[in-house]
């Protein structure tokens, strides 16, 4: 027996009540989760600084500074303006604690107009063509054994970078857990890829073979670097060492972040500038400057003269270093898209989120399209230029912000505080009147003169110590050593 008929007017009437309903359901506002433990934290930061950059940037680095020890120099000092502009950021990401890096500082500093230009300038150039050349690099290296006489056709790559794309923009739109984990897992294999490559490096210096590490050696050259050469040195190592800032972009996602935020960062920097100087002494190892500087692939060279029939895996490893960092880009840069809508300098529609997943989808597409726009363009290489100047400039600005926020509010809590700075900075000045008056001062009083002497003579004594005496054999006409501080001849010390 058939049921009762719904007329027209009733079937509509049911369809509204089931929409009312599902809009219920539908919450009106939801917030970002707060997913990001301090491991995962440590690898958005090391998993956003590795990518390619470790493996191709020691040629340029090496050209630059004219000597392996001058580009030794150059790659700590790199880790060490990595470390104090993250403290910067650190402090800015406790004080202002919004997702969207300089953006969203610089906007809270300083007005709309000039964090707009940097969103503007990040939107339509920096981050697209960031990524387009990431991808670039993966596609390439992915292609390369398949290709292995020639370079990869051009839309091969093309379409391999737009696949990848899609793929990991679909995994940031599903799950913000997902796509940590995969960051993690890709950070831990960039690791152990630089893992590989110290441990050879320390077999071949055990083997004898660090006769470039010497610092006779290391440190000679046939011309001096000039002032801009070695400033394009540091610019590129600074490359290898960007994303360093990259946490802050995802601030509100982070666990507790006056606590995480400056612990990752701690923890983070010092570990990928102990990994990229060691690995730049395992290639020094093994190949010569003139080597390294004729290869455009440092890491595959590497692999090819010391891992045999094993040398796939360097090509596979900077693959998956630069997946891993495509990852990292689109899941940071999106956010970057987020804050913008928010303060309502992009459309509304970016600054949504999805109400189950949490995710910021419209924002990852526009990031994923505006990237694979720049790959059909094809001129990444000219644009590159132009997104340096951007990336420093931002930096500038902010940590320019951070000084300007300092002042006008300084009651603030920061969790690197300027007393701490300040006595540190004072500490180390205390040395100049000491270097004054004890070294650069020559014609000190006979009685400081007989105290220094007194006291000279008594740690002999007690230790009993003499200075060396200087080989004739490397110097002919050897000099005296001489007590400086107190102006006497060691060999007139018996007298």
């Amino acid at each position: 027996m058939e049921g009762p008929v719904c007329t027209p007017g009733e079937k509509k009437k049911k369809k509204h009540e089931e929409e009312e309903e599902e809009k219920k359901k539908i919450p009106d506002r939801v917030t970002l989760k707060k997913e990001i433990g301090l491991l995962s934290a440590c690898t958005i930061i090391i998993g956003n600084i590795i990518g390619s950059g470790i493996f191709i940037s020691p040629k340029g680095v090496l050209e630059h500074s004219g000597s392996v020890g001058v580009a030794l120099v150059v790659w700590v000092m790199g880790g060490c303006i990595a470390a104090l502009g993250s403290l910067c950021y650190a402090e800015l990401g406790v004080t202002i604690p919004k997702s969207g890096g300089d953006y969203s500082y610089v906007t809270e500093i300083f007005g709309g107009l000039m964090g707009f230009l940097l969103l503007w300038s990040a939107v339509l150039i920096m981050y697209p063509t960031t990524l387009a050349v990431i991808a670039l690099t993966f596609s390439n290296y992915v292609l390369q054994p398949v290709f292995p006489d020639c370079v990869p056709p051009y839309m091969a790559t093309r379409m391999l970078s737009a696949v990848c794309l899609l793929l990991l923009t679909w995994v940031n739109c599903t799950s913000v857990r997902m796509a940590t984990r995969i960051q993690d897992v890709f950070s831990v294999g960039k690791l152990m890829a630089l893992g590989l490559i110290i441990v050879v490096g320390l077999v071949q210096i055990c083997n004898g073979n660090y006769e470039a590490l010497t610092p006779q050696v290391a440190f000679s050259m046939e011309r001096t670097p000039t002032v801009g050469q070695i400033a394009l040195a540091f610019l590129q190592a600074s490359f290898a060492f960007s994303g360093w800032n990259f946490l802050n972009y995802v601030t509100e996602e982070v666990v507790e972040p006056r606590r995480n935020l400056p612990r990752a960062i701690y923890i983070s920097i010092p570990l990928v500038t102990v990994v990229y100087t060691l690995t730049n002494i395992a290639y020094f190892s093994s190949m010569s400057p003139e080597e390294l500087l004729s290869s455009n692939a440092v890491a595959v060279t590497f692999g090819e003269k010391l891992l045999g029939m094993f040398s796939v895996i360097m090509p596979i490893s900077v693959a998956l270093s630069t997946f891993g960092g495509i990852n990292g880009y689109l899941f940071t840069s999106s956010r970057l898209c987020f804050s913008g809508a928010r303060e309502g300098h992009l459309p509304s529609l970016l600054a949504m989120i999805h109400y189950k997943n949490c995710t910021p989808i419209p924002a990852l597409l526009v990031c994923c399209a505006a990237t694979i726009v720049i790959l059909c363009i094809g001129e990444t290489h000219n644009l590159i230029n132009y997104v340096s100047f951007i990336n420093y400039l931002s930096y500038g600005v902010t940590i320019a912000g951070l000084l300007y926020h300092r002042w006008k509010k300084p009651n603030i809590y920061r969790p690197i505080k300027p007393v701490v700075c300040g006595v540190g900075l004072v500490i180390m000045l205390t040395g100049v009147p000491v270097y004054f008056l004890g070294v650069h001062w020559k014609e000190k009083p006979k009685c400081i003169y007989k105290f220094i002497e007194r006291a000279t003579y008594v740690g002999q004594r007690l230790c009993f110590v003499v200075f060396p005496q200087i080989d004739p054999m490397e110097n002919e006409n050897p000099a005296e050593w001489t007590d400086r501080s107190s102006g006497r001849s060691s060999f007139s010390a018996n007298s």
